[in-house]
């Protein structure tokens, strides 16, 4: 255990912020995201929800601020009547970790693409429907 360091960040994902550069991309994603197969490093965080691992994360994380869009969601698919909740819980955890940024809201499969290029995938078991989240490394 470290002070100051959120005991829900294992060692290898603290090892995979680390290796970030600015510019890199990491995906929280919930439990119904297809991580195994869409991400090429995939750390699993079992038993936490997606507001959580981002809060702990963005305790080291910095976001990009050469970005207009640091942070995407998986926007609703056309004909899907839902209006997620938890978009809103994300929008405060980043405003109080960081600050107020605009949001990029992805189409489906857009959004696939880019978590099979993200640096890594954070798999978490949250059941929160499209609780997925991409951040954009910035510099400190």
């Amino acid at each position: 255990m470290l002070k100051g360091i959120s005991p829900l960040l294992s060692p290898e994902m603290l090892k995979v912020l680390m290796e970030m550069g600015h510019g890199d991309e990491l995906v929280i994603a919930d439990g119904n995201f297809p991580s195994a197969s869409h991400g090429r490093r995939v750390l699993r965080c079992d038993g936490h929800g997606v507001s959580e691992v981002l809060d702990a994360v963005l305790q080291l994380f910095p976001l990009d601020t050469y970005s207009k869009h640091p942070v995407a969601l998986m926007e609703v698919v056309p004909g899907d009547d839902c209006q997620p909740v938890i978009w809103g819980e994300f929008e405060r955890v980043v405003e109080r970790r960081e600050r107020r940024v605009a949001f990029e809201w992805v189409e489906r499969f857009a959004f696939y693409e880019r978590a099979r290029r993200a640096y890594a995938v954070f798999a978490t078991s949250d059941k929160a429907l499209y609780a997925n989240i991409l951040l954009k490394k910035g510099v400190i």
